[in-house]
């Protein structure tokens, strides 16, 4: 989705507007994440721009895309660019631990005899 969104109407309260175009941006989020992933990926990631118009947006994460868009509308702006566009992407996997090494890094304290399950408080 690449558009520019009016962000003033007349006859319509500007906090209303700005409330539909966050509505539209979060729909369009909803509906490409319900599309059939393509063999091999794993989820639906978004190539995210918010910005005065396009020449002047800003690459953005899909979770900064709503204050942006508050930012613009603060600053009084008539209209603001918003573009996202979904990409399929495969999902990073932790680095596998060594078994000798998965003992060794556990920070929590051995206090098993304090919750063991015969001894309780009277």
């Amino acid at each position: 989705m690449k558009k520019t969104f009016p962000l003033k109407a007349e006859g319509k309260n500007p906090d209303r507007v700005l409330e539909a175009v966050k509505h539209v941006v979060r729909q369009y989020a909803r509906r490409e994440g319900r599309k059939t992933v393509p063999a091999g990926f794993d989820y639906w990631d978004f190539d995210c721009k918010v910005g005065l118009n396009p020449q002047d947006a800003e690459v953005a994460t899909f979770a900064q895309v709503v204050p942006l868009i508050d930012a613009v509308a603060k600053t009084g702006a008539a209209a603001c660019y918003v573009e996202v566009l979904s990409k399929p992407v495969i999902r990073a996997r932790k680095p596998q631990v060594p078994a000798g090494e998965a003992g060794e890094s556990n920070p929590l304290p051995s206090n098993e005899a304090s919750f063991s399950a015969t001894s309780r408080p009277s």
